[in-house]
């Protein structure tokens, strides 16, 4: 059973917490799987921050992001170290206590023997009062989900196997679909006439995106995104003879 309403349009913000993406030693490699998931299942990602280890910080990003979406998603920061405050900083923002939770405790025991499952390692089952848990059938320290929000590993394989967990139980809304075009063209050429048609088509998202080929120059893309297949017919249609015409112009 979703755990938000589906709707329409349903939109989210991804969260990335850790002094080591913004230093660079680690490259993010959650932003764009969680983004392109979403979109697959009809979820709008609408906005992404990267936030410090520093509980401040990631209080004042969950605040702003929860009332503004439908859902967010963070990465980071659930792990068995002391700099690992996702937890509790989640607990701070939704104002409620946090321990050792015995659903949690359980899992970890289902590959930790009881006898190594030290303080540190219980770190990994302190989940806030009332959360859901996410379950983790790579290393069985789980994520959770409190209101709208959804806490989950920062290791890639982990976080892709929670996200798989977590995805039936998401209120998600209409997919959005999208057409791309090989404009064969230079950005230049075709900015005012894409922009005419970007006039005529409104409820039709069009963005351009130039790129550099060895051995052909410099060419560009059209994407058209929307949720109305009908619509997006109609615009691709009025984008592709557009291109015609440009392309018989240059030939004369």
């Amino acid at each position: 059973m979703p755990d938000t309403p589906a709707g329409d349009i349903v939109t989210a913000a991804i969260l990335v917490i850790g002094d080591e993406i913004l230093s660079g030693r680690t490259k993010d490699k959650n932003i764009g799987y969680i983004a392109e998931y979403m979109t697959g299942i009809g979820i709008d990602i609408r906005e992404v921050r990267v936030v410090p280890d520093v509980e401040a910080e990631i209080v004042a990003a969950l605040d702003a992001l929860r009332t503004r979406y439908d859902h967010v998603f963070t990465t980071g920061g659930i792990g068995p170290t002391h700099d690992d405050i996702t937890a509790d900083s989640v607990a701070k923002a939704f104002g409620v206590s946090i321990d050792v939770d015995p659903r949690a405790r359980a899992m970890l025991l289902e590959r930790i023997p009881e006898a190594d499952l030290n303080e540190a390692r219980l770190r990994m089952a302190r989940i806030p009062a009332g959360a859901t848990l996410i379950e983790n059938p790579v290393s069985k320290a789980p994520g959770f989900t409190i209101g709208n929000v959804h806490v989950m590993a920062g290791v890639p394989n982990i976080m892709h196997a929670m996200l798989d967990v977590l995805a039936p139980r998401l209120g998600t809304g209409r997919k959005m679909l999208s057409r791309s075009l090989a404009a064969g063209l230079k950005e230049g050429d075709i900015a005012g006439p894409f922009g005419a048609v970007q006039k005529a088509f409104p409820d039709v998202g069009m963005g351009s995106y130039p790129n550099f080929q060895e051995g052909i120059g410099f060419t560009t893309t059209l994407v058209l995104r929307g949720r109305d297949e009908g619509r997006l017919d109609e615009a691709e249609a009025a984008v592709k003879a557009m291109l015609e015409t440009i392309k018989a112009q240059h030939a004369q």
